[in-house]
């Protein structure tokens, strides 16, 4: 079986194009996996091979590759930067052991750069830093190191430096060794030539020598003191002490080139064998209760002769049929093997199994822990399932995704497309949990909800293109929520007396407001048996029940404290039945008393101007009622942070360009809920009730 040591399943993320699906492109090259470059800005990428990808130079899902550098295999997974995807970008950090931040040399550190690497940071991956695009006008290297130690709070340990800059940019200085790399100018990777320093950069590379080697050494604390008393380390101690150092996250191997002009890539690929972690090396993945989902104390470490443990990460329908992206963190997998998916109890048989080659693929007998690979046909299988061995079954912890917060309603153009909109709706939910659907039981509609304009807009496209439906598309409709405001202490008797045994049931409670994002919770202080024990979870069940319908326009219910106080039961006629409709009837009674009120979802929004339109954005957002948090000032324009309802963005990147002459970008992502201003929930609630009217 294979060495799990020469294993790296690494991802590549950054902000929208900052170059990280070129960079793949490069990496594939470099290693002999695809002869032909595909460039993104003439749709021909390899990873990027949905026809809504190429023609949006945009990546949306993300795409894995398999390749091989200097003995190691490595498994590669080019994420989209785009907001509306951050969901693909959180999946793929959840299986791997290691990154690439790219980052634009001249953008430097934008707006989703940060969500991603806040991402990486709670998966605890190790990454290295790649500054891309250093041949564009404005770039500057060392304004992107300083923005990675302000902006992400993070320290970048820098292990090369370019030689030239913008359209003088030909290679790198490899720091630690003291080596120049330099290309010619035919563009192929492989023309390059190791010199001596440039003279003018001698005093530069040794003072950032200096701090490259006392960053490594502070790993090791006999190595630390050896140097104090002036003893030199040896290569190998300091590639040594970055490897902990990187896997321990205690800085980021810093690396910079050019991928579109094959500059500097390979010791990009070098750092990943040399500095990023194996799968046997990451702390394994902890079990969980599968009936709480709290950790059981228990970690799925990475052995190929233990019981099989995977977890399914991804669900991809393409032409040939349904694929199940799988890492398996323990054991093998065999085809024709019969697996337990721990969280729908019933088993599965392995069919046939690939290896990715972003739309190609080489058929596989087995895989062992370490691997990523792809399964075709599995039936019952979603996103964040546990794949295991049925005589020890075992729960991996789950994945958590963000609740949609914008929704439309479609409905076909002709009557016949009601049916294969379904079927298309159901493989498209199973593939991106962050993309729901409900059906409106009172007019029939059927209502998409999304995070954002743009990831709605790719789903109504992929309907129309890849299912052939065409959709009648509504007005973008805002997640609203409702909440309380007082706390009321109240009773409610449940009676029904109707030939033979009747009804009965009677409580006494006190509701309140709960913490922010607390939801529901239920508490019960009530002594002596007035209600039996046995018909609490009833009386939480009619009260939990009710949450999803509020009384002032219908939307579900947040942050509502119910504690019940007393009551009363009859021996003969009360029931588990008569408490939950006591409990749903208490609801619908005390709720409005309590100070019923209207939420909004509140976006954080990051903008960027270039510097003669700050006044004018900032003027936009604060009539669109939003909060200006911080701005601060950059070599290429501002970026204005805040925060704004969503109800007022819609439509905004269309306003942005036009105040900026097209040269504004902002990215939004979901922030919190607040309470709506007096005249807007006026106008929401006369909205839905005038829907309801109408049905």
């Amino acid at each position: 079986m294979a060495d799990l040591s020469k294993y790296r399943n690494i991802g590549i993320f950054a902000h929208v194009d900052a170059g990280k699906t070129t960079t793949t492109e490069r990496i594939l090259k470099l290693t002999g996996k695809i002869h032909k470059t595909g460039e993104v800005h003439d749709g021909e990428s390899t990873t990027d091979f949905m026809e809504q990808e190429a023609e949006r130079g945009i990546t949306i899902q993300s795409a894995a590759v398999t390749c091989e550098w200097k003995g190691h295999r490595l498994n590669v997974i080019d994420t989209p930067g785009h907001v509306d995807f951050t969901v693909e970008v959180y999946r793929s950090l959840k299986v791997l052991d290691g990154g690439i931040g790219v980052f634009c040399g001249s953008g430097g550190v934008e707006p989703q750069s940060e969500t991603n690497w806040r991402y990486a940071n709670e998966s605890e991956v190790a990454r290295v830093i790649f500054v891309n695009k250093l041949d564009r006008m404005g770039a500057d290297f060392y304004r992107v190191v300083g923005q990675v130690e302000k902006v992400l709070g993070a320290n970048p340990l820098v292990m090369t430096l370019p030689i030239g800059i913008e359209d003088q940019f030909c290679g790198v200085v490899d720091v630690l060794e003291k080596k120049a790399y330099v290309w010619d100018e035919t563009g192929l990777p492989e023309n390059y030539t190791v010199q001596d320093v440039p003279a003018d950069m001698v005093d530069k590379v040794e003072e950032y020598h200096e701090m490259l080697v006392e960053s490594a050494v502070e790993q090791d604390d006999d190595l630390m003191e050896a140097y104090m008393e002036g003893e030199v380390p040896s290569l190998e101690q300091i590639k040594a002490c970055i490897r902990k150092g990187t896997r321990d996250l205690a800085f980021f191997p810093t690396f910079c080139g050019s991928a579109f002009k094959n500059k500097g890539m390979q010791l990009v690929l070098d750092a990943v064998v040399d500095y990023l972690p194996a799968p046997t090396e990451v702390d394994p993945q902890p079990l969980t209760d599968p009936e709480t989902g709290e950790p059981t104390g228990e970690v799925a470490t990475v052995d190929a002769d233990a019981p099989l443990k995977a977890l399914a990460f991804k669900i991809m329908d393409d032409r040939f049929g349904a694929l199940t992206f799988i890492r398996i963190y323990a054991g093998r997998m065999k085809k024709g093997d019969t697996v337990l998916n721990s969280a729908t109890g019933k088993t599965e048989r392995i069919g046939r199994m690939v290896e990715m080659q972003a739309d190609e693929r080489t058929e596989l007998t087995e895989a062992q822990a370490g691997d990523i690979i792809a399964v075709v046909g599995m039936k019952n299988v979603q996103t964040g399932h546990t794949l295991c061995d049925p005589k020890h079954e075992c729960t991996l912890e789950a994945m958590i995704f963000p609740d949609p917060v914008i929704s439309i309603a479609v409905a076909p153009k002709d009557k016949g497309g009601n049916e294969k909109m379904g079927i298309a709706i159901g493989k498209m939910v199973a593939e991106d949990p962050s993309f729901q659907v409900e059906t409106d039981e009172d007019s029939g509609e059927t209502i998409l909800k999304g995070m954002g304009e743009l990831h709605l807009d790719i789903k109504v496209d992929i309907l129309k293109r890849t299912y052939g439906v065409d959709l009648i598309v509504g007005q973008p409709q805002v997640a609203y929520r409702e909440t309380i405001t007082k706390e009321i202490e109240d009773s409610y008797t449940h009676k029904k007396q109707s030939g033979g045994s009747g009804q009965f049931g009677k409580i006494d409670y006190r509701i309140k407001p709960g913490e922010a994002n607390s939801g529901f919770t239920f508490t019960s202080s009530v002594v002596g048996g007035n209600v039996p024990k046995e018909f609490w979870p009833a009386v939480e069940k009619g009260f939990a029940s009710m949450m999803q319908e509020g009384v002032l326009a219908g939307f579900p219910v947040l942050d509502v404290e119910v504690e019940l106080v007393d009551g009363a039961f009859h021996a003969v006629d009360s029931s588990a039945i008569a408490f939950e409709i006591a409990a749903k009837g208490a609801f619908r009674q005390s709720i409005p008393k309590a100070g019923a009120q209207l939420l909004e979802p509140i976006m954080k929004v990051d903008v960027f101007t270039p510097e003669d339109n700050v006044g004018d954005v900032i003027g936009d957002l604060n009539r669109r009622r939003g909060m200006i948090k911080d701005q601060e000032a950059g070599a290429m324009g501002v970026r204005i942070k805040g925060e704004v309802p969503l109800s007022e963005m819609f439509g905004y990147i269309g306003h942005l360009r036009t105040i900026t002459s097209g040269r504004g970008q902002f990215s939004m992502e979901f922030s919190h809920y607040a309470p709506c201003p007096q005249n807007v929930a006026e106008t929401v609630i006369a909205a839905e009730k005038e829907k309801k009217a109408a049905k």
